[in-house]
């Protein structure tokens, strides 16, 4: 399937505060995540806790040891939501 890629405001204010290593790490994986946000480099994942708090599926990536970024599918649309360490998973 074909996606279109949109960022929601949180996750640019995330990314902004990332450290230049992680920085490059995240761009690096956006890449791969622009190609095929399901590609098993990136390890993606349901996060069923947040699933059930918005009542959709939320998934993670991988971006390298514990920095992960979140999103969810809406259509063909792919919306980043957040970026950082899993207590981004606290919702």
């Amino acid at each position: 399937m074909k996606y279109r890629f949109r960022v929601a405001k949180p996750f640019v204010r995330a990314l902004a505060k990332l450290s230049p290593d992680q920085y490059r790490a995240a761009v690096r994986a956006y890449r791969i995540f622009k190609q095929n946000p399901f590609d098993p480099r990136l390890r993606t994942h349901k996060i069923h806790r947040l699933s059930a708090q918005y009542g959709q599926t939320i998934y993670s990536v991988c971006i390298e040891s514990d920095l992960r970024a979140v999103f969810y599918i809406e259509n063909d649309t792919v919306w980043s939501v957040a970026i950082g360490t899993h207590a981004i998973y606290r919702g």
